[in-house]
């Protein structure tokens, strides 16, 4: 492929050699770099890829994309961009035949329900025929094939990578979680979205390596709507306005207000032993009944933005319907059958707003307890442990504090940090550090009526001690503790 494709939609200027150079491989990671690559130095919070200019020459590279001056070895061709993240987006686009313009695209950013949201809308497409690919935090999804995540939005190269994938396994739509994280680092410049989605903002990914402040946060969300066709936001957020200010797509909302163009009317809680569920009618630009079987009013905000983009799709009412009934979110309030007495879930909620939105909802279902078994990731932040120890102490009627991802710390030191929040409280509590075993006496203690949320874990399935990472499933614990109960 001639050099001058891949920078057919950037402006840049050649420093030095030739722009009309064939390249065998596009790469931002030198170890990668064979000989007659393109090598895209990218300045990022760990190491900074002008360092390795040298490097790459050595090791054959035939050109570099840089945004600073560097020296260079004789015989390499430079080109000088404004920024080489965003010329990473838009060349890898054109690596891959510009794989976007193949397929529907659907972007979802906001601080919470871009997960649940995007695993709805793929269910109710589904419904209907379409082939969906799905970017998110839990995995990557490519016809039958699901890649673990590290990123909730990836680099712009795997992500073009994984829509070039997409189109190769017969996908016609793809959805995708879009962090603010992912638009301030160019990861998905380039692609001109079908339908961008505006879920709700919190003051949330504030700090070193993040944003700088609330405003950035704020400002970068925005962002999803200068290069979507049609944006569909919550219009009961109260940061709404200030997201879609300069918005250069068409605007449609939805929320429970008057205001939205869709809305939730008649919200029942459904509740017996086992499931949690919420009903509701929408109305406005479409009118019918819903039921999902994940309690809450998040829930409801997730589906309406579901059901608002499938609009755009002209998805049959009673499809819509159907798949809502079956949408499951692996680690999202997700609810394990244990007793035919009481109700157990796993929730992926690892923070303190995370967490006390989750038991404000389960307290709308006035159960007879809730009984909450978490722990805290080692070697992060100790406010976050204090603040979670006294959310739960304030909203569940028992708390057992157990180990999570303990990573290079001892388990029972992040448990005592956590007990420091939970004493600021009057709430009950017990520590058991081995999690299978506050697993197990959740179940033995569980009472007629109560609700147990096993939170933090969500959809891992492992857990992180000294380096290495052991198979931890709390769907495989459960079960081997319902076994050796059946047992005794």
């Amino acid at each position: 492929m001639k050099l001058t494709k891949l920078l057919e939609r950037l402006d840049y200027k050649v420093v030095a050699g030739s722009d009309n150079i064939e390249i065998t491989e596009l790469v931002n990671d030198s170890r990668k770099v064979v000989p007659g690559s393109v090598f895209v130095c990218i300045s990022g919070a760990v190491s900074d890829g002008h360092q390795y200019v040298k490097d790459v020459a050595e090791r054959g590279a035939a050109a570099v994309i840089v945004e600073k001056d560097v020296e260079v070895p004789e015989g390499l061709t430079v080109i000088k961009v404004e920024n080489t993240r965003y010329a990473l987006a838009l060349m890898s686009a054109a690596y891959f035949g510009y794989p976007a313009e193949k397929l529907k695209t659907i972007g979802i950013t906001g601080t919470k329900g871009k997960t649940t949201t995007t695993y709805m809308v793929k269910a109710i497409l589904e419904e209907v025929g379409h082939k969906v690919g799905l970017i998110g935090t839990i995995e990557a999804i490519i016809g039958d094939k699901t890649i673990p995540s590290n990123n909730t939005t990836p680099e712009s190269y795997t992500i073009q990578k994984y829509f070039a994938q997409m189109v190769e396994a017969g996908c016609d739509c793809v959805v995708m979680e879009v962090s603010s994280q992912g638009l301030m680092l160019h990861r998905t410049a380039g692609i001109m979205f079908d339908i961008g989605i505006f879920t709700n903002l919190g003051e949330d990914h504030i700090g070193p390596n993040e944003h700088k402040d609330f405003e950035d946060y704020k400002r970068c969300k925005g962002l999803l709507f200068k290069q979507c066709k049609v944006g569909i936001g919550n219009v009961d957020d109260k940061w709404f306005e200030d997201v879609f200010k300069g918005a250069t797509c068409e605007i449609e909302t939805f929320g429970f207000g008057e205001k939205a163009d869709l809305r939730a009317i008649n919200v029942k809680h459904i509740s017996r032993p086992g499931y949690l569920g919420v009903q509701y009618h929408v109305t406005g630009l479409m009118d019918f009944d819903v039921e999902i079987d994940i309690p809450g009013e998040f829930s409801v905000y997730n589906s309406l933005t579901a059901i608002a983009v499938c609009r755009h799709f002209n998805v049959p009412v009673e499809k819509i319907k159907d798949a809502l009934k079956v949408a499951k979110v692996k680690g999202r309030i997700e609810m394990v059958k244990v007793s035919d007495d009481f109700t157990l879930m796993i929730d992926y909620a690892h923070n303190a707003m995370a967490l006390e939105s989750l038991l404000h909802t389960l307290r709308d279902y006035n159960p007879g307890r809730i009984v909450t078994v978490f722990g805290c990731g080692g070697n992060r932040s100790k406010t976050r442990r204090y603040e979670m120890g006294e959310v739960s102490g304030k909203l569940s009627d028992f708390t057992i504090i157990t180990s999570d991802n303990p990573r290079f710390e001892e388990p029972q030191a992040i448990i005592d940090d956590i007990i420091v929040g939970m004493k600021k409280t009057d709430g009950k509590y017990i520590d058991i550090c081995d999690r299978k075993e506050a697993i197990r006496y959740a179940i033995e203690h569980g009472r007629p009526g109560d609700v147990i949320v096993l939170a933090g874990k969500g959809h891992e399935t492992y857990q992180e001690i000294k380096g290495v990472k052991y198979d931890m499933d709390e769907r495989v614990l459960i079960k081997e503790v319902l076994e050796e109960l059946k047992g005794e």
